[in-house]
């Protein structure tokens, strides 16, 4: 899985011939033969070796079927760690031209750092172009950055509600479809045990508010050209989000307290924590980390503002992208069109954890009525295919967005129980103030 920010976290072309991936690899190319374009077929038929740093959990099993399908291509698996760390140790490699990969993992909010300092190859050279209808609007739009695209869409997050169904029933609470029955909710646990809390708020943990201020209609970082990028943490969705976690948090319905960590599995597996609201992604870390408890939680949809809705947002996510330092660049472009766009590489990522963000799958009757034995049977996909369906468009990263996550807690963080949106304003000015240092032009209402 891709989680947001580990404690930041978390397909479709047919298996056809070298020759029929080659001609939808450049179908968009309007020259194929321009600097660092090579002809597709020609790669995946020379033998070439690949490295592919990745944190994903079990993609030798996909790489597996590529190797069989495309035996003169050799993909060497390399963890070089989750999020933030690989990303420091790419821009380096990238920097010193040698000893990075060929096809690296990027996060969504990394993405238009790394797209916008050239450090990608536009995949546009090989046709990716061609592949937008086969993935999902907001997975599509996160790859598409400025005029270019810079990566291929390997997995999305979209939001849900996962909650103890065991102790809702024994409380007799349904799972809240708006966020006002939430509140209500979030009460009577309270009131049943002075220890539980109705979920957790992690202070460190900024891609769950962007989650949360996606959802609510705000649109707080949009990017307007190479240098020109805007913020504004004070519109109104980002106020209605920050005085309904505060109330919450000050009343100490909700416990802001950092996730991931033991104590939290403990009180998410005690019951301590009633309910969980992230990505797709997590039925897989639901069942490993506390599997005693793991058959008493159930997804449902988000809670919305206003009752009958189905607006959403993403929670984690990543995608596949060709570092311009690659000694081969036609083969990794071929190895990362495959890998997500395939449809039986899309179903074996999905059956080892990834939430899959493309179109067709997500709208298979196999996939959708498959029962998660991680939820006690339920058919889960579909709760998160409709989420998905319902996720708001516009939402942008800023080309500094790892900076901007990386001062989330010293703002934002510390300031839930008594005033969260006076940590936004804060977060917003050490935003804005470093883009102006970094020489971008950076606007604010």
């Amino acid at each position: 899985m891709t989680r947001a920010t580990s404690p930041s976290r978390r397909r479709l072309l047919a298996l056809v011939p070298a020759a029929a991936l080659a001609l939808s690899l450049t179908a968009c190319s309007s020259d194929a033969t321009s600097p660092g374009t090579a002809d597709p077929a020609a790669a995946l038929d020379t033998p070439t070796t690949l490295t592919f740093w990745t944190w994903a959990p079990n993609l030798d099993k996909t790489v597996a079927i590529f190797e069989q399908k495309y035996p003169k291509i050799k993909v060497n698996i390399v963890n070089a760690g989750q999020s933030a760390t690989e990303y420091t140790k790419l821009q380096t490699a990238i920097k010193a031209g040698s000893g990075g990969p060929d096809v690296a993992q990027i996060e969504y909010f990394a993405l238009p750092e790394f797209a916008m300092s050239k450090r990608l190859v536009n995949l546009k050279e090989y046709g990716a172009a061609g592949l937008e209808p086969k993935f999902t609007p907001s997975a599509w739009s996160q790859v598409a950055v400025g005029d270019g695209i810079y990566a291929i869409p390997q997995d999305t997050g979209p939001m849900a509600m996962f909650y103890n169904k065991k102790l809702l029933d024994q409380l007799g609470i349904e799972p809240p479809k708006t966020w006002a029955e939430f509140e209500t909710a979030a009460i009577k646990i309270k009131a049943s045990d002075p220890k539980r809390f109705i979920a957790s708020f992690d202070p460190g943990d900024a891609g769950g508010l962007d989650s949360l201020l996606w959802q609510a209609g705000s649109r707080p970082f949009q990017q307007k050209d190479a240098t020109s990028v805007s913020v504004n943490l004070q519109d109104p969705g980002a106020k209605k989000v920050a005085d309904m976690w505060t109330n919450l948090i000050s009343r100490k319905l909700v416990d802001p307290v950092p996730g991931w960590t033991n104590e939290w599995w403990q009180s998410m597996g005690s019951g301590q924590y009633a309910m969980w609201i992230t990505g797709a992604w997590a039925p897989g870390n639901i069942v490993s980390t506390i599997p005693d408890t793991a058959k008493d939680w159930r997804a449902a949809p988000m809670p919305q503002w206003n009752a009958g809705e189905n607006v959403t947002s993403e929670n984690g996510g990543s995608a596949v992208a060709v570092p311009s330092t690659s000694k081969n660049k036609a083969a990794a472009a071929a190895f990362a069109i495959w890998l997500n766009s395939d449809p039986e590489a899309a179903r074996s990522l999905s059956e080892n954890g990834l939430f899959p963000a493309t179109t067709k799958l997500l709208g298979d009757p196999a996939f959708l009525e498959k029962p998660l034995a991680s939820l006690g049977g339920q058919q889960a996909n579909q709760v998160f295919a409709a989420s998905s369906a319902g996720v708001g468009k516009g939402w942008g990263y800023l080309p500094y967005q790892v900076y901007g996550n990386s001062v989330f807690k010293d703002t934002v963080g510390q300031s839930l129980a008594t005033d969260t949106n006076a940590g936004l304003v804060a977060w917003q000015k050490r935003i804005v103030d470093y883009g102006t240092q970094q020489g971008f032009k950076v606007t604010t209402p």
